[in-house]
């Protein structure tokens, strides 16, 4: 039974949301306040936090960047506000995903249970990294190596940090060189989910792999921008 942290001061939305994923099978804790959620992050074990942003004595950007170091599990914030900069900065600070209120039960059990698919896939790809068959753990392309069974990533041999979704991004876009692909179809293929979700999702994330890949992300020479069509990753 997979299990789910929630970080939410509003009980009644609280509640709401624990009983839709319980019936869905998760075994859901609820956290009332940031600091509270914040402590039971880091000492119990759950497949999934989520985590509204706005919380007393606590945020959620000060929670999600405090935990994301040391807990690696997917991080889907919930937000009240509209504004581009309050999801960027959660992106940025580590979540995988977010979702803004109100929303509808349906999406969050799917964005939930996307969010945990996506994941078991990438960690079953790196427990086999050894399987007969498979493809060579390193992935290069001019100065940048990617090493699939460490999950590490290097530019001119020096090690650089890359957040869980940022990884896949790179690894996907690595290994199929010079294919234009849409922001529907990075969104599908990362996220794991076709009906839900904002597509500027995608544009922050390339837009943080250019600042961490590139010498001038104005100027990007790896992860190209094909205007009207989507993104492809020059070899």
């Amino acid at each position: 039974m997979k299990k789910i942290l929630i970080v939410e001061d509003d009980i009644a939305i609280a509640e709401i949301e624990r009983d839709f994923l319980q019936i869905e099978g998760f075994d859901v804790t609820i956290a009332t306040d940031g600091k509270e959620g914040h402590k039971r992050a880091l000492a119990e074990q759950f497949d999934l936090i989520l985590l509204d942003l706005m919380l007393p004595g606590m945020t959620g950007y000060d929670i999600c960047k405090g935990i994301r170091g040391e807990v690696d599990v997917p991080i889907l914030m919930v937000t009240a506000k509209g504004e581009d900069t309050d999801k960027i900065r959660g992106l940025g600070l580590g979540a995988d995903d977010y979702i803004a209120k109100p929303f509808s039960p349906s999406e969050l059990v799917a964005r939930v249970k996307a969010n945990l698919a996506q994941y078991e896939r990438l960690k079953q790809k790196s427990e086999g990294k050894g399987a007969v068959g498979s493809k060579p753990d390193e992935v290069r392309a001019g100065a940048i190596m990617v090493n699939r069974a460490t999950h590490r990533v290097y530019v001119q041999a020096t090690e650089i940090e890359l957040k869980n979704k940022e990884y896949e991004l790179l690894l996907f876009l690595i290994s199929n060189p010079d294919i234009v692909f849409s922001k529907e179809h990075l969104y599908e293929r990362i996220w794991g989910m076709d009906a839900f979700g904002d597509l500027k999702t995608v544009a922050v994330h390339i837009n943080r792999l250019r600042e961490k890949l590139e010498k001038d992300p104005q100027k990007p020479v790896y992860i190209q921008t094909v205007w009207g069509a989507g993104y492809r990753f020059k070899a």
